[in-house]
């Protein structure tokens, strides 16, 4: 959808809690509830630890989509305590500030090296040239994933992907099970490798406490390295393609910005507010739950409408304004509650590089032709931004 938030206003201001029938989920558009309902316990990311499919009045997965299944459900977004609570403690060791600030030289280079290739070729796709490849590199280095064998993540993150739209075909859900089965064979091979050899990178560190009492079990690693690779570049890649579409196309904000880059770290939370890079978050209803004195029962699921929630005028003044000065920005593009974005502040590091840079590199870049947005709702970005300097 090219522009969600004129209909998101609609939802707000008349049926903030609504059923939608196509989708058979209950959407929720205004801030305060959206926030409340994240950090709400009444409801999770799953409701397999509860009930069964039949029991919540579900169909089972079609057998075919076991694979995919399988993996997704390993890793910690698609738990819920205590499994949730293990594994994220796990995790959050390499995700603390002191260590991803230890990040930043390494990502600068990063984001300098990429961006003197997209200027010495005069330009090119900003998406493809530096979007995509800075956060997918540092996530790949976090991991320990070899260099040779880094062009393999992105399809198949973008395969896996494909299955977190409103109703997948048939065809999105062979794909996304052909690359869990590829990357799960082949995150299995390096994580034996790297517990035999161990290095300095996270598979390595996460290798080692496999199968070590109630730690972690192999398929909990490759879940986790899969959800890491997913959300450690996806929603950048987006911000990064939504946020610079936002400034060619509000030029006064771009210029502010130039001309004080000081402003930079609350402007990118102004773009990630601004073009949310994840519209729709969805969770399960373990116990009957009242939203502006709507009921909705046990076994629904809500729609959590991130992008609507980012635009409502009782939080955010002027909300369709973009401004790079905003001061009290509390956005909600990185979530709430349990399942808050563990990589965020690492995020937030690699948009700062990547913009900045940008900005200081190339002061007269600009945009050669209007994008066109990729076909998915729930994951909003870019097909491409096509650029020169």
């Amino acid at each position: 959808m090219a522009y969600p938030y004129e209909a998101y206003a609609d939802l707000r201001e008349n049926t903030p809690v609504t059923y939608f029938e196509p989708t058979d989920q209950w959407l929720i558009a205004r801030y305060e509830d959206v926030n409340a309902l994240l950090r709400d316990r009444r409801l999770g990311r799953t409701y397999l630890h509860v009930a069964t499919h039949q029991e919540f009045g579900r169909e089972p997965d079609p057998e075919y989509l076991a694979p995919f299944w399988h993996v997704i459900r390993n890793g910690m977004l698609d738990m819920e305590p205590p499994d949730h609570t293990r594994l994220r403690r796990l995790v959050a060791k390499a995700f603390t500030p002191r260590m991803v600030e230890s990040l930043r030289p390494r990502v600068q280079k990063i984001a300098e090296e990429l961006v003197a290739g997209l200027l010495a070729a005069g330009g090119g796709d900003l998406i493809e040239a530096v979007a995509e490849p800075l956060p997918v590199t540092v996530i790949a280095e976090l991991l320990g994933v070899p260099e040779p064998d880094r062009h393999l993540l992105r399809p198949w993150s973008a395969d896996i992907c494909g299955m977190y739209e409103l109703n997948p075909t048939r065809e999105a859900g062979e794909k996304a099970v052909r690359a869990c089965q590829e990357f799960s064979a082949y995150l299995r091979d390096l994580s034996r490798e790297r517990r035999a050899n161990p290095r300095d990178d996270l598979i390595s560190a996460l290798a080692q406490v496999v199968d070590s009492g109630d730690r972690l079990t192999e398929d909990e690693l490759i879940g986790t390295c899969v959800l890491l690779l997913n959300a450690g570049h996806e929603a950048t890649v987006n911000v990064t393609g939504n946020g610079w579409w936002a400034l060619f196309r509000n030029p006064d904000q771009l210029a502010k910005l130039r001309g004080d880059l000081s402003l930079l770290p609350g402007a990118i939370e102004e773009l990630m507010r601004y073009d949310t890079p994840l519209q729709m978050f969805e969770r399960w209803v373990l116990e009957d739950i009242e939203v502006r004195g709507v009921r909705i029962p046990r076994g629904s699921e809500v729609a959590l409408l991130f992008g609507s929630a980012n635009h409502d005028p009782a939080v955010f003044a002027d909300p369709d304004r973009l401004d790079v000065t905003r001061q009290d920005n509390p956005h909600i593009s990185f979530g709430a509650g349990i399942h808050y974005c563990l990589g965020a502040p690492l995020a937030r590091i690699e948009l700062q590089c990547s913009f900045g840079t940008l900005l200081r590199k190339a002061p007269d870049l600009r945009l050669v032709r209007e994008p066109e947005w990729k076909p998915g709702y729930i994951i909003r970005g870019l097909k491409e931004l096509v650029v020169e300097v």
